[in-house]
């Protein structure tokens, strides 16, 4: 089975969350100058997007202007065409924090789905208005699914996947749609809201949710894999990372994921937002996600060369 949108996969580079630009000039040309598929940047305290303020900001207020910034420079660079990534908050968490500050888990969940819908087809025509032909993903930030399966939590899963699946059915059918979740979460519920990528980070634990993972391949979903932290100390190279995700592929593997499949249907990213470090760190992260990029397209034409695929 290949890939949905083979544009989206084959090992290729993007980024999640927001960078740490205070400008939305040169977050634009870092995300198109580090990463082989450009991502629509969000910035610190500028355009970061809440729970509170997003179903009043509209797309021509200063939590867009990394939208506009990139939007502007893609047509001078001729992008048009190129394959571009771009991210939102969920409804889930939406929701889930709106529940937090108090609001009625029914009207809160409610409001997050009109809200998510109401600016997923914004953001996906504004786009489409200014780059036409080219394909988009945009990946839905969803923290809260990594807290889903604590009975405190204010749904239970299967309304969980209502709320998500509600939302992205909004979208155009050429976009593809996809769920980001920084943290472990119950992949179950991931899948059942029907994203065509997940991403998920690089993690053993993984491999008790093998079986979920082969049978998302096997229908051409793709998986974005967090490879460098972006927590912690960074190494002072790439080869740590790669053994890991490598390691995390020949386990998946004994347990029935198809080899090629696991290459050929995947994309690789830093392992969340980089707007808590400085440019220079957050281009270390990009540059290493990079080189990960190119030993994933390597190993994926050598599987398929030995395996006759």
């Amino acid at each position: 089975m290949i890939a949905r949108d083979s544009r989206f996969a084959n090992g290729a580079a993007t980024s999640v969350g927001a960078l740490p630009h205070r400008d939305a000039a040169a977050a634009a040309a870092f995300a198109m100058g580090e990463f082989e598929i450009a991502t629509i940047p969000s910035l610190p305290n500028v355009a970061a997007f809440t729970a509170d303020a997003l179903a009043t900001e509209r797309l021509d207020d200063s939590a867009f202007a990394g939208l506009h910034a990139f939007l502007n420079l893609a047509r001078n660079v001729s992008l048009d065409g190129l394959p571009v990534t771009w991210h939102l908050p969920g409804p889930l968490t939406i929701g889930a924090s709106l529940y937090a500050a108090g609001v009625d888990p029914a009207e809160a969940f409610a409001l997050a789905i009109k809200v998510v819908r109401s600016k997923l087809r914004d953001v996906a025509a504004e786009i489409s208005g200014a780059l036409p032909a080219s394909p988009q993903l945009v990946m839905l930030d969803e923290p809260a699914l990594a807290d889903l399966m604590s009975p405190d939590f204010p749904i239970p899963p299967d309304h969980a996947i209502d709320v998500i699946s509600s939302a992205m059915a909004s979208l155009p059918v050429d976009v593809v749609v996809g769920i980001h979740c920084e943290e472990l979460c119950d992949l179950a519920t991931m899948l059942a809201a029907g994203p065509g990528v997940i991403s998920v980070p690089v993690d053993e634990k993984l491999l008790d949710w093998a079986g979920y993972i082969n049978r998302f391949l096997d229908d051409g979903g793709v998986i974005a894999w967090g490879v460098v932290p972006t927590g912690g100390p960074l190494a002072s190279t790439s080869e740590r990372y790669w053994r890991q995700l490598s390691e995390l592929w020949c386990e998946l593997v004994a347990r029935g994921c198809d080899p090629v499949a696991l290459r050929r249907q995947s994309m690789v990213t830093p392992g969340g937002s980089l707007d808590a470090h400085a440019v220079s760190v957050a281009r270390r992260l990009a540059r290493m996600t990079a080189e990960i990029s190119k030993r994933v397209k390597d190993q994926a034409n050598a599987t398929r060369f030995a395996l006759g695929a």
